[in-house]
This record gives C-alpha cells, structure tokens and sequence, in this order.
C-alpha cells in the first residue's frame, strides 16, 4: 500500500513518519485507472529501472506515491496540486529539503520530460507510463478506464484531444528514458499508442 512505502522513505530520510490521507485519495470512487492499483505499479517498477542509493530511492518512492494524489481529470492543475500535497507531508515529517525535490519530480509529470542524468526523474516518468507497453489486453483496460476518468468530456471533444496527445507520444524519438524501460515496453508501446491512435479515427 502507498502509506506503508511512504512511510517507510520517510523513516529512511530521518524524517518522522505522519499518518496521511494518501489511500483515502487513491480510493476515491471516480478514480478508474489513477486509483491504488496504478500508484502500486508505479512504485513497484520505478525502482527496478535505474541503481540507486538508497536517499534515491527513498525519493523516488515518495515522488511515485504523491504524483498521483491529487487527480480530479484537470491536468495540470492535478500534478500541481499533488506536488503541494506532497511538500506539505513532508515538512511536517520535518523534510523540508526532501519536499522540495519531491514535489519538482511530481511536477515532472506534467510534459514528461526530464534531463536523461536525471536518473531518478527518468525512473519516475517511465514507471508512470509502463502501462503504455503492457500486454493488449490491458492497455485497452487501460484506455477505457481513463477515458471514464473523463466521462464528462463528449465523444467528438475526446476523440480530437485524446488523439493529440497520442500523436504526441508517437512523435517522439524515445518513450521510454531509462535503458530498462525501453528494452520493457518501447516497442510494445509504440503498437498500442498506433492501434488506439486507429480506433479512435474510425
């Protein structure tokens, strides 16, 4: 569960583990995809991408717990906000010098971009799209549950911008930013992003 990772980067920080309301966020009822199962995911592949110490990793974990916390469909609005949710626990855990670094990563979640020696950003941002490079099976789970994540959009509104952000994604040298990530879901991703990109134009 989230509270016991970020608990547990807390203590590894020196800082003073506070109980949060993180699992009450991820479990609320409009969520369909940015729910516990995603930020567990997260959590879980991030680590196994890039060698770290262990401050990294205790940081990186804290980042892939909060980038999610927040999320109500308004992007960018939502990450912003996560990352204040996430400066705000740590300060009273007494890491004010971790929050700082910790919200910048959330924040990182916004373009998805990161300097390539970045390397704990890198870990963060591939783990946040693994489910890009996941079997059929599951993307199509994937994208059926964020597009009711944005229920309240029209099918024409959401065509034309999820659409965009495909191309987006498609238009890029490299998904994927850690040498791990790419040889896990590169090519895997590419297909989905391609079969989906075709669906929607039909």
């Amino acid at each position: 569960m989230p509270d016991i990772a970020w608990r547990a980067a807390v203590s590894a920080l020196g800082g003073t583990p506070v109980d949060t309301d993180i699992v009450a966020r991820y479990s609320e009822p409009h969520r369909r995809y940015h729910d516990l199962r995603h930020v567990r995911s997260v959590v879980r592949d991030a680590v196994t991408l890039v060698p770290l110490s262990s401050p990294e990793k205790a940081v990186l974990i804290l980042a892939a717990c909060a980038h999610d916390v927040v999320y109500d469909a308004v992007p960018g609005t939502d990450e912003h906000r996560s990352a204040d949710w996430a400066r705000t626990w740590l300060t009273r855990s007494g890491l004010e010098s971790a929050a700082s670094r910790v919200s910048d990563l959330v924040l990182m979640t916004i373009k998805h971009a990161a300097d390539p020696t970045d390397h704990v950003a890198c870990a963060l941002l591939d783990a946040d799209l693994a489910i890009l490079g996941s079997p059929a099976a599951d993307y199509d789970a994937y994208a059926s549950a964020v597009r009711q994540e944005y229920s309240a959009v029209p099918d024409d509104s959401w065509r034309t911008g999820r659409s965009r952000v495909l191309h987006s994604l498609l238009d890029r040298d490299r998904l994927f930013l850690t040498p791990a990530g790419r040889d896990r879901w590169e090519a895997a991703a590419r297909r989905n992003l391609a079969r989906e990109l075709e669906s929607l134009r039909q």
